[in-house]
């Protein structure tokens, strides 16, 4: 089996074909072409989500697909908009419900809400890259974690922006060679050590962002041989708050239930 850092280059070099072969595969290609048929046909939010397939094909295009059980709470989302600061959507501190709201906004544009290319190729697009992705970890979690960070990377504004997800620290842990055990200590502290070793400037560079991930790769390749790189697979993704569910959707589930 190939190293994290050959794993991640293989895939990274020539991103346009590493899709292409995602593309190709049955099962996108066939859900793929469902969802591009169907999203221009649905009015709104309950026709949205009365479509599994569709929904499905939309969650996972936004990392959301382990949400994709809880519709009442997505309807709530997509209902409440994101124009008002106060809305359901933007008190959550995961900003991939925004996200998802703002491709689907039926509150703002109601019944032409998936007209729009961010609804059509846009959200295409994002779910051949969210499932190159999920085929790259299948094989090693560091390949999927560096193709991840790549991603965010030109987003990232200060600490916070890292610490917020979980797949960005660890990324940044690991480069920096900081022990898991400091994501306990207070956030300030935390945010101060990141500052001071960080130029979050630098990820806007794709080169340096490259050589950063370069790091991270070396570095992940020893704590994680790759012939025992399979036995940690789905260690982080199964937490909060990029892969998986974040605390505060559900505590907001379980008083809806209630």
């Amino acid at each position: 089996m190939i190293n994290t850092y050959v794993g991640y280059q293989l895939i990274a070099r020539d991103m346009a074909k590493s899709i292409e072969r995602v593309e190709a595969q049955p099962v996108v290609k066939r859900e793929t072409e469902y969802y591009l048929k169907n999203i221009s046909e649905v009015k709104t939010v309950k026709e949205f989500v009365a479509d599994d397939r569709l929904f499905r094909y939309a969650m996972k295009a936004h990392g959301l697909e382990d949400m994709a059980y809880a519709k009442a709470f997505m309807v709530k989302a997509l209902e409440g908009g994101i124009d008002d600061k106060e809305s359901f959507a933007n008190q959550l501190t995961d900003v991939r419900y925004k996200d998802f709201v703002e491709t689907f906004n039926f509150a703002r544009y109601g019944d032409t809400a998936t007209v729009f290319t961010r609804a059509q190729q846009g959200t295409v697009d994002k779910y051949m890259r969210q499932t190159l992705e999920q085929d790259a970890g299948a094989d090693n979690e560091g390949v999927r974690l560096a193709l991840y960070f790549e991603r965010k990377a030109s987003k990232i504004e200060d600490a916070y922006d890292i610490l917020a997800d979980s797949a960005l620290t660890k990324v940044v842990f690991t480069a920096l060679g900081l022990p898991s055990s400091f994501s306990s200590a207070n956030i300030d502290k935390q945010a101060a050590l990141l500052t001071s070793r960080l130029d979050f400037a630098d990820f806007k560079d794709a080169d340096l962002t490259a050589t950063f991930l370069k790091r991270f790769t070396s570095l992940w390749e020893i704590d994680n041989p790759t012939s025992t790189a399979s036995t940690s697979i789905g260690l982080l993704f199964g937490q909060p708050v990029e892969f998986g569910i974040s605390t505060d959707v559900l505590l907001t589930i379980q008083k809806m239930k209630s």
